[in-house]
């Protein structure tokens, strides 16, 4: 699901303390009459390790293609669909069973704001949107989000909680949502983003940034705070004051490559976590794969 543009800006995940692991090779010899004791040439060449996962740029200009090398072990958006309609069927079939045939799943929210993990992390960057809205949304976008969500408030079924929650339990254990170490997923990203401001290169990039937004009459020390700005908080409100700071952010941020030197700080940082975790994050891949198997036979 695509957030709003000012919540998807805001990360609050605990900042990962990084542990150093200390490999401790074993080695075994058998001397048994089962199984004689193989010379180095005889002993099979040990598997490759699989190359950490890299970051892509489809298209270098536009930071909406780009992809972190986390995404490698994320739900593409495709699958994602996949597995949350084949949990609202099953959902809105069990709840049926249980006789409330009434009762149907929230409707999917449109997207709003940013539509791939890196659209707007850093910020905005489409010039022409920023003219006519600044730091919010498409019009259009928040219309349709506004009235998804007016539309799935309330469920009037008349459900019973305890008999929700049964059937979410049932659907779980037929297409859960998400792995069981998938949080080590969202942990990653979220340090990584934290902890990319305070790279040299994003330090140093953030001040040419505040610079040159100080040469054309703006005072802010990082590029987010021009998007925090609470001048600019109200989602039914698009001023001229907040259309002029939104053009001369991107302006700066373009002289300066500001969400590139970010991206790569960020990625740098992922890279280096999911080696430290690629284990774990094998497993999350290969029962990522289970889920979305489980979703299209459900579909079926």
């Amino acid at each position: 699901m695509t957030q709003s543009k000012k919540s998807a800006t805001k990360v609050a995940v605990p900042v990962l303390v990084a542990a150093a692991v200390g490999a401790v090779a074993f080695s075994t010899t058998w001397t048994g009459a089962q199984q004689p004791a193989q010379s180095p040439q005889q002993r099979p060449a040990a598997a490759p390790e699989r190359p950490v996962a890299q970051a892509q740029l489809a298209d270098p200009d536009d930071p909406g293609t780009w992809k972190l090398p986390i995404e490698a072990y994320m739900l593409t958006k495709t699958q994602a669909r996949l597995v949350a309609g084949s949990r609202d069927d099953l959902l809105d079939k069990c709840m049926a069973d249980a006789g409330y045939p009434a009762w149907t799943p929230a409707p999917d929210l449109p997207e709003i704001g940013g539509k791939t993990l890196t659209d707007w992390r850093y910020g905005i960057h489409d010039a022409a949107l920023a003219a006519k809205r600044g730091y919010h949304p498409d019009d259009a976008e928040q219309k349709a989000y506004d009235a998804a969500m007016e539309a799935g408030a309330v469920d009037k079924s008349g459900a019973d909680d305890g008999v929700l929650r049964s059937c979410v339990s049932k659907v779980d254990g037929q297409v859960p949502a998400t792995t069981a170490k998938a949080a080590l997923v969202q942990q990653i990203s979220g340090d990584a983003f934290l902890q990319s401001e305070k790279a040299p290169d994003v330090v140093a990039v953030f001040a040419q940034w505040s610079s040159c937004m100080k040469d054309k009459g703006y005072t802010y020390a990082k590029p987010m705070d021009a998007n925090d700005d609470p001048r600019f908080n109200d989602p039914n409100t698009v001023t001229s004051t907040e259309i002029a700071t939104a053009a001369a952010d991107i302006e700066c941020r373009t002289k300066y490559h500001v969400e590139k030197t970010w991206f790569d700080a960020e990625a740098a940082l992922q890279q280096a976590a999911i080696a430290q975790h690629q284990t774990e994050l094998n497993q999350v891949k290969a029962d990522t794969a289970q889920i979305v198997a489980k979703a299209k036979t459900a579909a079926r």
